[in-house]
């Protein structure tokens, strides 16, 4: 009693207030982490309705994360001078409008459109939820047990995605994985009006704008083009010049922000190693999910057969992981440390991801719902530990600043998660598939070389003798792009966790 009495006198927020508030905001960072991955069951689905391209296909599924990780920085550090409450409200209204556009969208071209105006409105909600949580719980042990759950619901929107996903398109058309998120906005609005505090910056400084602009094109710049290249290698010219605008973008930000008076973000920050290994070891465990959570949705539809329901219910088990482990998250590293809560955490995602190494077309259900279990386990757990580190390295009045460092890694993540490792997926697939050349006709060949997708689609307009062996290869060469693309995921996790285990020792162990 007596420590909640000292909290409540240091907060501006009554006790029965702060958790309210922390529910909402949970409410609006699990909807935005969900729409990260509700389209991997809908792929299909819109391939069926919208007859987009494979390019488009790849950009439908990550422009959303693009354009939100290039804008988080930019709403974070406006947050924090216009109003973290303020610019969350703005944000949530704008994010009910756009997904209402997504939902209805006649074309390829036009859902892309909107899903980066909802990257847009996304990114003002990111950064606001942890700033005003960092700054309604000024108790640590609360504090510490709020971005525990706070992480858990972000981990678990990206895990959640697909059976939500799979529940819709059972029952309704592709657009409902958009349409949801209307009510969910209206409630939001309702009940941030009523107990959400409002907090900024006092002494914020001028904006910066040419700060604001080099954020935005290095960052998208540089996802850009790995994306590009990764895809079609040196075939695609503008990839590598692409990129390397973003380098130099992102290069004159960061010089930038060490000379001008005010800038957008502390960059000393990342002089600090509990920081900087925090940042990096987010990205990671947010990417080895994200690309494990697509390409196994792809599989238990497409390699299965599994209905979109059913492949959503599968994907269940990672949700179920990223919870636990985000709520185990303040308990884990109070006892034993933050690096060896963080290390363990990734390495616990790169050993679901081993488990994959050994799929076949006819791996069962309870081995892929392991490998979601165990990934999901680990980025709820690393995460959430890596989360509070960042949120109290930076000072109160930057935790806009810092929280959308965190969440940028975190949205990175999530699309280099998707692009990266569906892109190695897509180019092992498609060398397994050069065997069919010589005995498909040409035309169905290039169309089936595209996606598994396409050379299931392509396969009933086929005699029956090759029917089946285009099914057959097809089923085995994504199999063999998704071990391949596990196998890397495995080692990068691996390599972040040895890092973490010696840079973060002086720091969090003293």
């Amino acid at each position: 009693m007596t420590a909640l009495s000292s909290v409540h006198e240091t907060s501006p927020v009554s006790v029965r207030h702060r958790w309210i508030a922390l529910a909402t905001l949970v409410l609006a960072i699990l909807l935005v982490s969900l729409d990260t991955t509700v389209l991997s069951l809908a792929i299909p689905h819109l391939t069926e309705s919208l007859k987009p391209t494979s390019t488009q296909i790849l950009w439908i599924g990550d422009i959303y994360a693009f354009v939100l990780a290039g804008l988080l920085v930019t709403m974070g550090t406006l947050g924090d001078r216009v109003g973290r409450k303020k610019l969350l409200l703005i944000g949530s209204a704008g994010f009910g409008l756009f997904s209402a556009i997504a939902a209805f969208a006649p074309s390829a071209n036009l859902l892309i459109l909107a899903r980066v105006v909802q990257g847009v409105a996304g990114a003002t909600l990111m950064p606001s939820t942890l700033s005003i949580i960092r700054n309604i719980f000024t108790n640590p042990r609360e504090r510490g047990f709020a971005v525990a759950v706070w992480g858990a619901m972000a981990s678990a929107g990206a895990a959640l995605g697909p059976l939500v996903g799979g529940v819709l398109l059972q029952h309704f058309w592709w657009g409902s994985v958009f349409l949801i998120n209307v009510p969910v906005m209206i409630v939001l609005i309702g009940v941030g009006l009523w107990v959400l505090p409002e907090s900024k910056d006092p002494v914020p400084g001028a904006w910066d704008l040419p700060s604001v602009f080099a954020s935005l094109v290095g960052v998208v710049a540089v996802v850009y083009g790995v994306k590009e290249l990764t895809v079609y290698g040196w075939a695609q010219p503008l990839a590598l010049p692409v990129a390397a605008l973003g380098v130099f973008a992102l290069v004159w930000f960061c010089r930038r922000q060490m000379v001008i008076p005010h800038p957008l973000v502390d960059i000393r920050l990342f002089r600090n190693p509990k920081f900087s290994s925090a940042i990096m070891s987010t990205l990671l465990a947010v990417l080895g999910l994200a690309g494990a959570s697509f390409i196994l949705s792809q599989f238990l539809q497409l390699v299965q057969g599994y209905s979109p329901l059913n492949s959503g219910l599968l994907n269940l088990p990672g949700t179920v992981g990223a919870v636990t482990g985000g709520l185990m998250s303040s308990t884990i590293a109070h006892r034993w440390s933050a690096r060896k809560a963080t290390s363990i955490g990734l390495v616990v995602i790169a050993a679901g991801l081993c488990i994959a190494l050994g799929f076949e077309p006819d791996t069962s259900a309870w081995t892929v719902g392991l490998v979601m279990f165990t990934a999901g386990g680990g980025a709820g757990l690393a995460f959430t530990v890596n989360a509070n580190l960042v949120l109290t390295a930076a000072p109160k009045e930057k935790s806009g600043a810092a929280s959308a460092l965190s969440e940028t890694a975190y949205q990175l993540g999530a699309a280099l998660g998707i692009a990266l490792l569906g892109s190695a997926t897509s180019i092992v697939y498609r060398n397994s598939m050069a065997v069919l050349a010589p005995v498909l006709p040409q035309d169905v060949y290039a169309g089936a070389r595209e996606s598994i997708g396409a050379a299931l689609a392509a396969a009933p307009k086929l005699p029956p003798e090759q029917a089946a062996q285009l099914v057959d290869v097809a089923r085995h060469a994504f199999v063999n792009g998704a071990v391949v693309a596990a196998g890397v995921a495995a080692a990068l996790l691996i390599s972040a966790a040895t890092l973490s285990w010696f840079v973060l020792r002086e720091k969090s162990e003293s």
